[in-house]
């Protein structure tokens, strides 16, 4: 099955509204953020990055170093924007709380002043209207509102412009009206996305020294005097309620165009949307526009024509459909029945427009066919209506729009169109979607599990039942937008992380994600979540499964990285506000972390669930095999019989595992979830094909002193058993015995064993170099196996075992792969590392194993 068959058009193919959901605040920007400690003084900050309403701030003289940036929220932070504390007779000085930033700032400059001269020449400051008042913390698209003056170019020419207001705003798609008209001509409203080259701020005219008059079509409405007025009514109007300029901060300048007048080319007729026909360059206005006319060899012939440039949406070279198989219309008069280029070009005398004329005509923009989206009707611009490709072709769309009569139901667009948006765009903004005539049914289809994305092999479904086989596409139009945005969803960093996720880079995630849409805020926290796991594809796998039949769920299109390979899975994420706490709850359960992780609530002391009891020493991890340890139930127990089956190995070295179980309690743990029992059953689970449906990558690691310890460990097991059978005096003595050698042996072998005890512990060393500890290693704290760590050569890593909370019975279940995988560490260092560490488990397997 292909991935695009039948699946909805992401935001990152429709560039216009990935554009718009943008913060207004731009990295690099600086302001002034009053310091914590000292209210009435501040210190200037750089904007690292943006995420909604949050920004991530850096104080001057930090340079590149980003240790100490801070999370701040733009609704309730005291910000300002740069020279505010100047005008208001504020104190500008670094936290009194920062020697660190202080005494790097005084090393090289004599005072503040020098220094903030320096930082902040040539700097772009944060505009005041986005810190203060309605505008503040407002994205870009939210900043134009209704009532908002632009000037907007004419089709006519590029040098006419006239003044419009924004009588509508649905996310970004504006609806604007010519001053001068009023709501009895709401039939010549025009409908533009703001981010459009056509429009410009109130004044840009002038400052170009272009013409201010009214469009050509509607000149004749009213007289100039009146005319006049109301440019002049829309001037005062524009300036008690400027515009913000940073709605046009992401408008693209137009590249210089290389055409002469006469060349040929292809272009998709703007009359009849489902043509490409022959076309002319009839004038050139100057380096970034030219008039482009449709050819017409009829005698009565009335010139169509349009203004373009180089990136205009539809214009191609010649030959065009040719090369891509689309029929190409003959112009008006044409004699002949085949129309071909050549003959025509020579019969004229003309040029065609070489390729570099053009933008890239095969970027598609990662559209497909018989993906879904929602598209502007070109017949009636305030309709938006479900939309489905039919063809795609280089950089263009043939597109069928549901719930319109045909044959004004099929149109061709460009990718780079600004009237084609993601599916629940139109949801999202509380904007009426046309429906289709009938519902749109998906075809049933598979799941896949998760698969590598340079994979050649196909997928392999695990479940054959069809998912979502009819959804209406129509939403109640007076549907309200608050139902599909959220509030913060909080990370909670001191919660149980659980088995799957890594507490260090949980720790490392914003406190926040949102406001916004619900889907959005979702997405980009399952992301986050996914990069600090320990095997991002296994928990990308876990949200795969996750779904509840009561939800009004969205698919979503996740992706995980994860040893040079990336997985992509599609995970079902709420819509409604409402239904998010349960969602984050169950997502919480799925990866068997603290239910209050991540929650709409923020907890801020001591968590509810009571959840820094738990560990993590109750799950192994053993090439992405979760399996929780036990005691094992009746049926585990292997029969004696099973014992004398040569060709059951795995079995009988399993089964003398068991036998311990029944011996000591303080075996039973280590025993059941030791590294080599999981080893042995990820083996035969392998074998039995129990987690064939698993798509993570599996690699084979040797240690070779796991090996070692493996091999000998049911003999040493057998052994034990006999000598401390035959009475704990024997015992005794040969303990004694060996502490008197290992004492005149100490200093011989101090070198090889730097792990000292604390005061007032006996720690021994035995003649062969081996450890002998002084407690019980499944007993051990977290403090206790960094004191350790910390008295051998890997005392660098000890911050490591601190941060994912490893104990005692943690640090036993550790292997070579397991510490290379979830401690990120070198093939080196690993080794290093589990020398040590197979140091405990032999001296606990001496000591304490029986």
């Amino acid at each position: 099955m292909s991935d695009s068959e039948d699946a909805p058009a992401e935001e990152s193919v429709c560039t216009e509204v990935e554009i718009s959901l943008q913060s207004s605040f731009q990295p690099g920007m600086k302001l002034e953020v009053a310091n914590k400690g000292s209210p009435d003084s501040y210190w200037v900050a750089t904007i690292i990055t943006t995420c909604g309403q949050l920004l991530l701030l850096r104080f001057s003289g930090y340079g590149d170093d980003r240790k100490a940036d801070f999370w701040c929220d733009v609704m309730t932070a005291e910000l300002h924007p740069v020279g505010w504390c100047t005008q208001n007779n504020k104190s500008l000085m670094p936290p009194e709380d920062n020697t660190y930033l202080r005494k790097a700032i005084k090393e090289k400059y004599s005072d503040w002043t020098e220094f903030l001269v320096q930082d902040l020449t040539g700097a772009r400051t944060a505009p005041a209207n986005l810190l203060e008042g309605p505008l503040r913390g407002k994205n870009t698209v939210d900043l134009i509102v209704e009532g908002s003056v632009l000037e907007l170019r004419d089709v006519s020419g590029p040098f006419l412009y006239w003044p419009v207001r924004v009588v509508q705003n649905v996310g970004g798609r504006l609806r604007l009206r010519y001053a001068g008209l009023s709501d009895d001509h709401q039939a010549q409203d025009t409908w533009l996305f703001y981010l459009d080259v056509r429009l410009r701020p109130l004044g840009w005219a002038m400052e170009n020294r272009l013409a201010l008059e009214p469009p050509t079509g509607f000149r004749s409405l009213k007289s100039a005097p009146d005319w006049q007025e109301a440019l002049e009514d829309a001037r005062l109007d524009g300036q008690k309620n400027p515009l913000p300029l940073e709605v046009f901060k992401d408008h693209v300048d137009l590249p210089e165009h290389s055409f002469k007048t006469g060349m040929k080319l292809e272009m998709v007729s703007p009359w009849e949307r489902l043509q490409i026909c022959p076309v002319s360059v009839t004038k050139v206005y100057n380096e970034i526009y030219v008039q482009v006319t449709l050819d017409d060899l009829c005698v009565d012939a009335k010139p169509r024509f349009v203004v373009c440039h180089t990136n205009s949406p539809g214009i191609l070279p010649v030959q065009w459909s040719l090369k891509n198989g689309v029929g190409l219309e003959r112009p008006r008069g044409f004699e002949g029945q085949d129309f071909d280029w050549a003959d025509y070009l020579k019969q004229g005398g003309t040029e065609a427009a070489p390729d570099a004329c053009f933008p890239d005509t095969w970027q598609n923009r990662d559209f497909a066919k018989d993906m879904w989206l929602e598209a502007v009707n070109p017949h009636r611009p305030a309709e938006v209506c479900v939309a489905q490709i039919t063809q795609v072709r280089g950089r263009l769309l043939w597109l069928r729009l549901e719930g319109v009569v045909k044959p004004l139901s099929e149109c061709i667009v460009d990718v780079e169109s600004m009237d084609i948006f993601p599916v629940g765009w139109c949801e999202a903004n509380a904007y009426p979607l046309t429906p289709p005539l009938k519902p749109v049914c998906q075809k049933q289809k598979q799941i896949a599990v998760v698969q590598p994305e340079k994979q050649s092999a196909p997928l392999q479904p695990v479940e054959a039942t069809p998912v979502n086989l009819c959804l209406p596409v129509a939403m109640d139009p007076g549907s309200a937008n608050g139902r599909y945005c959220c509030s913060k969803i909080f990370v909670n960093h001191r919660c149980f992380s659980g088995p799957y996720l890594n507490k260090g880079r949980i720790a490392e995630l914003p406190q926040a994600v949102g406001p916004g849409k619900c889907t959005l805020v979702l997405k980009e926290l399952l992301s986050m979540l996914i990069n600090a796991a320990y095997k991002p594809g296994r928990v990308l796998k876990e949200l795969q499964e996750l779904e509840d039949q009561s939800w009004d769920c969205q698919e979503e299109t996740l992706k995980a990285k994860y040893k040079g390979k990336t997985y992509r899975s599609t995970i079902r994420i709420v819509r409604l506000a409402d239904q998010i706490p349960d969602f984050c709850r169950k997502v919480c359960v799925k990866l068997q972390c603290c239910s209050k992780l991540f929650s709409p609530v923020l907890v801020t002391d001591k968590c509810p669930e009571n959840c820094s009891v738990q560990t993590k020493t109750k799950y192994t991890y053993y090439y992405g095999k979760k399996r929780k340890l036990s005691k094992p139930m009746a049926g585990e127990e292997a029969a004696e019989g099973d014992l004398a089956k040569p060709t059951r190995r795995r079995k009988k070295r399993k089964a003398i595992f068991v036998q311990k179980k029944r011996r000591s309690s303080a075996v039973d743990y280590t025993a059941a979830g030791s590294p080599q029992d999981s080893e042995e059953d990820e083996e035969m689970a392998l074998q039995s094909g129990s987690e064939g449906t698993s798509s993570e990558p599996r690699e084979d690691h040797t240690d070779a002193s796991s090996v070692e310890v493996t091999s000998s460990r049911p003999r040493r097991a057998a052994t034990l058993r006999r000598t401390f059978g035959a009475g704990n005096a024997a015992g005794s003595q040969e303990a004694a015995e060996s502490r008197r050698r290992s004492t005149r042996s100490l200093s011989a072998h101090n070198q090889n064993n730097k792990y000292q005890p604390p005061k007032g512990h006996d720690m021994q060393v035995e003649e062969e170099g081996q450890l002998v500890l002084d407690s019980n290693p499944l007993e051990w704290s977290v403090d206790k196996v960094v004191q350790f760590i910390n008295c051998t050569d890997c005392a660098s890593l000890a911050n490591i075992f601190q941060e994912q909370d490893i104990d005692g019975q943690a640090l036993l279940l550790l292997t070579l792969p397991t510490v290379q995988e979830c401690m990120d560490l070198k093939l080196g260092p690993a080794i290093k590392l589990c020398h040590q560490i197979e140091r405990v488990k032999v001296a606990f397997y001496r000591q304490y194993a029986n």
